[in-house]
């Protein structure tokens, strides 16, 4: 097949620290080793940033435009409407598709940009943003933000979604043309096989403690109080346990404060990120806002028990008892009464876990990223 020229417009990418910068890093480099050419729209992220030269040319550079600091999330940014600018750069260089990842107001010109020009363009459903209303006091916009994501999603050839639940709720919804990516997972790099004996010992543990663990953003939308009281009902049982909570968010200054014998391990990133999944037991994650969650990949690709709502990846990836727990959305008292339960017996911890990281070896980046191309050629295909 030739190869595709594309532009993706994304509001957020590595350096940054999130689940949609890491897909979205993970399937442009997929794309570029596959041979396609790749041009990044993008905010400029720091004052030193510019402008990076693709592996695949020494011509074409990525686009950084103006941004500005994302309330409520530091060191993320949202880019400013930029469709004039995007039309000069389409013009003279037109890709056969442009992805738009991020329905901010860069997302936005540049969905209108590529309908002006004739360019097939498609759009990534990666965040929430609805159900994170309510989370900051501000719940009466829900019903305005769903109506927002909708329309901007139904100006698009197609919409990419990472799940087969999300994908019939947005379809019932009236969302025409939605299609399910999937998303990978490094079993290389989170690898059981990483577990350090000196990092539990660092957590204050010996033996057989337990350590519980939380990864992601410590914030309001993720539900975190709910693995807070989990971890309660779980001391009941394993008073030797610890909790451990990787990564950073406007609570953790607070939360530091209010649980000191909690371990607050901060942002972790690669080697040592996958160490400390796979130095832990049960994975907690309470969070109903996700659309996927890469989190409970890289948990259950640690060998690790996960204690989850059925719903996004654990609806995607867990059966429960068989390789995880999942609970009925919303059911926090189940929630809570089920990790109390996996945390009183280490060998079914081990075989939940074993089984876990077995049920995740095929969700592979390479997979992910063919499939991505995919779908990007049937929307080229479908405008030709």
């Amino acid at each position: 097949m030739p190869r595709l020229d594309l532009a993706i417009v994304t509001e957020t990418y590595p350096p940054e620290v999130n689940g949609v910068a890491m897909t979205i890093g993970r399937l442009v480099e997929g794309l570029r080793k596959n041979g396609h050419r790749v041009r990044l729209v993008r905010p400029r992220q720091n004052a030193i940033d510019a402008p990076v030269i693709p592996k695949d040319s020494c011509r074409e550079n990525d686009l950084v435009l103006p941004g500005f600091p994302l309330p409520g999330y530091a060191g993320l940014r949202f880019g400013l409407p930029a469709k004039r600018r995007l039309c000069a750069a389409w013009r003279e260089h037109r890709p056969d598709a442009v992805h738009v990842v991020t329905e901010g107001p860069l997302g936005w010109s540049a969905v209108a940009a590529a309908r002006s020009l004739g360019i097939p363009v498609t759009s990534g459903f990666h965040t929430n943003f609805d159900r994170y209303s309510r989370h900051y006091g501000m719940g009466w916009l829900q019903p305005t933000v769903a109506a927002y994501l909708r329309s901007f999603h139904r100006r698009t050839r197609a919409t990419l979604v990472p799940t087969d639940t999300l994908a019939a709720s947005l379809a019932g919804e009236g969302l025409s043309g939605v299609r399910v990516v999937g998303r990978g997972v490094d079993v290389e790099l989170f690898d059981p096989a990483r577990r350090s004996n000196a990092l539990r010992a660092e957590w204050g543990l010996a033996g057989a403690d337990l350590a519980v663990l939380y990864v992601g953003r410590v914030a309001a939308e993720k539900n975190i109080g709910l693995a807070l009281r989990a971890f309660t009902a779980i001391q009941v049982h394993r008073p030797g346990a610890r909790f451990i909570l990787v990564g950073d968010g406007p609570l953790r200054a607070k939360m530091q404060q209010q649980f000191p014998a909690h371990h607050f391990a901060g942002q972790r990133l690669g080697c040592d990120l996958a160490t400390h999944y796979a130095s832990a037991d049960i994975f907690l994650f309470p969070s109903l806002t996700e659309t996927f969650g890469n989190v409970t990949q890289e948990a259950m690709a640690s060998a690790l028990t996960v204690v989850a709502f059925r719903s996004a990846a654990a609806a995607q990836m867990i059966v429960d008892g068989e390789n995880g727990r999942t609970i009925t959305p919303g059911d926090d008292l189940a929630f809570i009464q089920a990790a109390a339960l996996v945390a009183q017996d280490g060998q079914a911890l081990r075989k939940l876990g074993e089984r876990a990281r077995q049920s995740v070896g095929a969700c592979t980046w390479g997979a992910v990223s063919l499939r991505f191309e995919a779908v990007l050629r049937e929307a080229i295909n479908v405008a030709a």
